[in-house]
């Protein structure tokens, strides 16, 4: 079973994607905002994170950067989720080190397909 960190302060949002992820047979731990999350990365070694960009604490933006500046978190793909769909707010999110970017709300096949791509 792959172990997705799913990084998303939006309780409906976090709800509703940890269920489906769970039904489609992942194990998902969830961190509430950005410090959280480079925390989580560093002791639960997920093999996937899904970071939302715009979080409390910590940004998104900011925790993608930390991840990929550390040696024991830098290999971990990250997808990008974010309300954002702008050209210019997938660039920032690719700049700051993420591997793939996402809309929200998630197409959930679509998703699927770039997280499977990254566990192969």
């Amino acid at each position: 079973m792959h172990k997705i960190l799913l990084v998303e302060d939006n309780e409906m949002n976090r709800d509703m994607l940890s269920r489906r992820l769970i039904r489609k047979g992942f194990e998902v731990i969830i961190a509430v905002d950005g410090e959280q999350g480079v925390a989580m990365a560093r002791s639960e070694n997920p093999e996937l994170i899904l970071m939302d960009l715009s979080l409390p604490v910590l940004d998104g933006w900011e925790a993608i950067r930390q991840l990929k500046a550390q040696s024991g978190t830098q290999a971990i793909p990250i997808i990008a989720l974010t309300a954002h769909a702008m050209a210019s707010d997938k660039e920032l999110a690719f700049q700051a080190g993420c591997d793939d970017f996402d809309t929200k709300p998630v197409e959930l096949d679509r998703l699927l397909g770039k997280i499977q791509a990254f566990l192969k």
